[in-house]
């Protein structure tokens, strides 16, 4: 018999409870951050407590679905990505597999969320009365998502790893995240074909037609990333801008860990995924 777990709890419980489970051929989806990163230092410094399970660390497959099918497909133990990680990594990872960014540029991420990102806590800064009809960025000095999107792009594009710059900010809605990626690219490289060649099989991410301008409302509720191209002025003519939407709390959070669970168990990767987004 083999069941399968998820963790959606606080960062630190995943990693204390997963070796017990393990033993018992129980296959792990931990939504905590506690297996996301591979460098134990680096997850300590970025987290603020020792890591229970390093062994462990070794077997746990970064879940990014779209990246990592055949790996998740084997896997014991999944660590199902973060929201602002997925809604970024998702448009680049065909330019980073091919290449196709140019070394040595800075990479920018301007990304945008609603305050269920930050969970259910008691934060003054999520509060309706605080986060309503206001607009701010945070952790510009450093997220803990930045390493994990650095790790990614660091299995890819080496050279590009530490060229990203990932500010992230709040805004007022309840759900949704739009990521705005600056990007240049190298002499001749189109990315709207690239994208759409390496998603043609991809059934939770929507490459749109170029100059498209892709709106949250259009992926509320259900388990999917639209992503779209726009070339920077003639000026910038390298330069492209990389449009991305998704709803943190599904193809962010819980509906990847899904498509990764059916990916586990060779089920349908649609399985229980093929709600329509909540328009209006």
């Amino acid at each position: 018999q083999c069941d399968v777990v998820f963790f959606a709890t606080p960062n630190g419980v995943a990693m204390k409870e997963a070796p017990a489970l393990l033993n018992q051929n129980v296959r792990i989806v931990d939504l905590s951050a506690d297996f996301r990163i591979q460098d134990i230092p680096t997850w300590e410094q970025w987290y603020g407590m020792r890591h229970a399970s390093p062994d462990i660390i070794p077997q746990a497959v970064y879940g990014l679905s779209e990246m990592n099918r055949d790996a998740i497909a084997n896997a014991r133990i999944v660590a199902n990505p973060g929201c602002y990680p997925t809604c970024v990594s998702l448009p680049l990872l065909p330019l980073l597999q091919q290449g196709r960014l140019k070394a040595h540029m800075p990479l920018i991420a301007d990304c945008k969320s609603g305050v269920s990102g930050a969970g259910r806590k008691a934060a003054v800064g999520a509060l309706l009365c605080e986060a309503g009809d206001n607009f701010k960025a945070y952790g510009v000095a450093g997220h803990r998502h930045l390493p994990e999107i650095r790790q990614t792009i660091g299995t890819l594009q080496p050279a590009l790893a530490q060229q990203l710059i990932f500010v992230p900010h709040l805004t007022p809605m309840i759900r949704g995240m739009h990521a705005t990626v600056y990007v240049h690219l190298r002499d001749g490289v189109e990315p709207q074909t690239l994208l759409q060649n390496y998603y043609a099989d991809s059934p939770f991410v929507d490459v749109m037609p170029q100059g498209s301008t892709p709106e949250t409302r259009s992926v509320r509720g259900a388990n999917i990333c639209r992503i779209a191209v726009q070339r920077a002025p003639e000026y910038a003519s390298n330069t492209w801008i990389l449009l991305s939407v998704q709803d943190n709390l599904v193809k962010g959070a819980a509906g990847q860990a899904v498509q990764n669970m059916n990916i586990m168990f060779s089920l349908p990767e649609t399985a229980g995924l093929t709600q329509t987004a909540l328009l209006p």
